[in-house]
This record gives structure tokens, C-alpha cells and sequence, in this order.
């Protein structure tokens, strides 16, 4: 059975339907526009459908290959190439001797790729992380036992370790090893320092990045001027980042950094930055996190359906949903629900080009069920009834379900093709 929760009054297939949707063993059902784990765009769903309202034909649908050898051999190639430690190594040690004003765009991505891994810059925002790879210094201790600052000396520099081991021995006797992603030095003042302790190295070749105190005085206390607070209440439910995705200044705008569940649902239908494109993709695919229930993301949908300003935008998640995780409604009889109240919708407003766009992402993403229905007599009721056939000119599906039946209970839906 493959779930299709459309309007099946009105939903015509052609005489030659699909043959993923007729002959395709249960394996592969499930590949046309993207997989369930992986993420497309409404565009794929766009270009699955004619110019002219007409004829569901599903065989304009996108098909991914499956099971192609040379493609295989093509990724495996790619992750080779991409898993190698040493060469991600060997390509961030060059953008790393690179004096600071040398260091183009690419260079700083490269570093930013790296850096996140690291403790020291667990807690700082991307633009911050950014600023501090742009002015980053690389240096390299090759013997154990070097000290590397004295008890006492004036500090002038904050460290991250990025290979080998440090050891600080301080004055009371006690002493701490620190290792790759750990730092030490200044902190982000411009008073000065002084050194508590002795710092050297444990092991032969040990790599360090050196920023400036100035630069990151400068860096971490003007975060304040790149964030923008949104309060409610007297209460701050969403801090957004001025960011710059390039240094000539033409892609920048603010991105969402945190806020409130409820705020981040709002999100959905507001206006997104330049620098945020995939943010309605973002939140579908992390809402698992932070949300208890798809539906308190449905519920806010349907609600806001009924504003016309943001009939479209609403539309363009539920699309957006439906293709690229479609399992969040085929495994939940609510959210199964929710899609038919959705579809309903979009019929009483006419949204005709947008039904048809859910029918299709619904037939391309359904999966192959089977069902079993056991009937105590006979004469028993079935608590089903279908719709279709020859002399309707498409094929059979299940046009109404019997709440609380033993035929729902089995998993039997509305829009179901046998």
C-alpha cells in the first residue's frame, strides 16, 4: 500500500503510472526526488510538475539512480580523499604560515572548519570565530621541555594548542597538563597580565596559534555591537548575529544564534536574511531537539493558514516538510491528520497549483506497507471503503477510514493506494 493523502475525488492518475509507484519492489520505493534522511528544496518538488493545471502524471517525477556502481566508486573516492587526517592537516598548516593579511577568504573558511572542533572556541559565535582565524599567528616549539613563558612574565598573547602537550607548574607546587584544544595566556582585557607559572612543553613538536591581547580585546568585547536582542515581556527571546559572509560586504544581514521554542517556531514565517537561506530547513530538521511534539509546530501552521498574508509562506514549510521528512507523518496518525486538515485547506482556498505540489511530494515519498486486517465473520464490517478502479479511469484507494476501528488500529489511512 503506498499512503497518499490527497484529494482523491479529484486525484487522476494517468494510464501508465509510475513504475516506482506500481512495480518497484518495497526496497526501493523510496527513492524519487530525495531520501527521507536527506534534505532537497521546494524547487525539486517545482520541477515535478507542468507549466498547466491537468493530470496528475507521475511520470515527470526526478529520479535519483540507485544502486550505481560508478557512483559508488566516485564517493567512496570523495570520502577517501576527504577523511585523510594528514591532508585536511597539511591544507590548514599552509592557510595557518600564511601571514594574517595574506590570508584570503578561503584560507579563513579553511581554519573556521577546523578551529570549531577545538574547546577554546566551543562557546564564540561564528563571527567571532572568524575575526580571531583572520588574525591568528602559527608557531611551533620542536623540543620537549622548552618553557614557553615564565613565572611572572608579562603576557602578551592568548594560546590555543593545536598539537602535542603543555604542562604549567605553578608556584604552591601543583601542576596541570593541557592538550590539543586547550588555551592559556591573556584574557580578553587590556590591563596587563602576568604569567602564574611555568609553561613547557611535554612532547617534541608542539603547535600553537597566538592572537595578540589587542586583537583579542578587540574581537571578544565588540560582540556586543554584532547581536541584536529581541525581548518580549522584558524577558530576551531570541538573540540574533550580524554576520558577513564575505569581505567585500555584499552578503551580510543577521542570523538566528538562540531563542525560546516558541520563538523559533514564529521564525518560520518571518522574513529570513541573506545570510540565513535554509533556516525553515534548519529548524525541520533539529526541531526533534528542543520540541516534544511535531504538532505544536502544526497547530501554529493551520492557525496562521488563516491569515492571508501568511497563507504562502505557511504553505512553503508544510512543502517543504512533507519532501524532506516525510516519515514525521506517514509513522503519526496526528500528524497524518494535521496533513489532511492541511490539504482540506488549501482546497477551500483554491490553492490548486500548491495541492498538487503536496500530491506529488506525498506520491513520491510514500513507502510500500503491508497491511493485515482480520475479520471475526464474514459478515462482518470492514470499517473501510474504497474509491477507484477501471471504470473510474485511476487506481484504488481508501477514501474513508473508520475512527477507532479495528482497520485503523492496523494502520490503514485515508489516501492509501492498494
Amino acid at each position: 500500500i503506498l499512503q497518499l493523502p490527497a484529494d482523491l475525488t479529484k486525484l487522476h492518475l494517468t494510464d501508465n503510472p509510475h513504475p516506482q509507484v506500481t512495480h518497484v519492489p518495497s526496497s526501493q520505493s523510496g527513492c524519487s526526488i530525495a531520501s527521507d534522511s536527506g534534505s532537497s528544496s521546494l524547487s525539486d518538488i517545482y520541477q515535478a510538475t507542468e507549466s498547466e493545471m491537468g493530470d496528475v502524471d507521475l511520470t515527470g517525477l526526478p529520479e535519483a539512480p540507485v544502486d550505481s556502481e560508478d557512483e559508488e566508486e566516485e564517493e567512496d573516492e570523495d570520502i577517501d580523499r576527504t577523511s585523510d587526517p594528514l591532508l585536511g592537516r597539511d591544507v590548514v598548516r599552509e592557510c595557518l604560515e600564511k601571514e594574517p593579511a595574506d590570508k584570503t577568504d578561503d584560507d579563513i573558511e579553511q581554519l573556521l572548519e577546523f578551529m570549531h572542533q577545538l574547546p577554546a572556541f566551543a562557546n564564540m559565535t561564528m563571527s567571532v570565530r572568524r575575526e580571531l582565524c583572520s588574525v591568528m599567528i602559527f608557531e611551533v616549539v620542536e623540543q620537549a621541555g622548552a618553557i614557553i613563558l615564565e613565572d611572572g612574565q608579562e603576557l602578551d598573547s592568548w594560546y590555543v594548542i593545536l598539537n602535542g602537550t603543555v604542562e604549567i607548574s605553578y608556584p604552591d607546587g601543583k601542576s596541570e597538563s593541557l592538550c590539543m584544544g586547550n588555551s592559556f595566556g591573556i584574557t580578553p582585557s587590556l590591563d596587563k597580565q602576568y604569567m602564574n607559572g611555568v609553561v613547557r612543553t611535554k612532547v617534541d613538536d608542539c603547535q600553537f596559534v597566538c592572537i595578540a591581547q589587542q586583537d583579542y580585546w578587540r574581537i571578544l568585547n565588540h560582540v556586543e555591537k554584532n547581536t541584536h536582542k529581541v525581548e518580549e515581556e522584558g524577558e530576551i527571546v531570541m538573540v540574533k548575529e550580524h554576520r558577513e559572509l564575505d569581505r567585500s560586504g555584499t552578503r551580510k544581514g543577521h542570523i538566528v544564534i538562540k531563542a525560546t521554542p516558541e520563538r523559533l517556531i514564529m521564525h518560520l514565517i518571518e522574513e529570513h536574511s541573506i545570510v540565513d537561506p535554509t533556516y525553515i530547513e534548519d529548524f525541520l530538521l533539529t526541531y526533534r531537539t528542543f520540541l516534544t511534539s511535531p504538532l505544536e509546530v502544526g497547530n501554529k501552521l493551520l492557525e496562521w493558514f488563516t491569515v492571508d498574508s501568511l497563507r504562502d509562506k505557511v504553505t512553503r514549510v508544510v512543502l517543504l516538510w512533507v519532501n524532506n521528512h516525510f516519515n514525521d507523518f506517514e509513522g503519526d496518525p496526528a500528524m497524518t491528520r494535521f496533513l489532511e486538515e492541511f490539504e482540506k485547506n488549501l482546497e477551500d482556498t483554491k490553492m490548486k497549483g500548491h495541492l498538487r505540489l503536496l500530491n506529488i511530494a506525498c506520491a513520491a515519498k510514500a513507502k510500500w506497507r503491508q497491511i493485515t486486517l482480520q475479520k471475526p465473520s464474514r459478515d462482518s464490517p470492514l470499517f473501510f471503503s474504497l474509491l477507484g478502479g477501471s471504470d473510474k479511469g485511476f487506481g484504488i484507494f481508501v477514501e474513508t477510514v473508520e475512527m477507532g476501528s479495528k482497520a485503523a488500529e492496523a494502520g490503514l489511512k485515508r489516501g492509501d493506494q492498494v
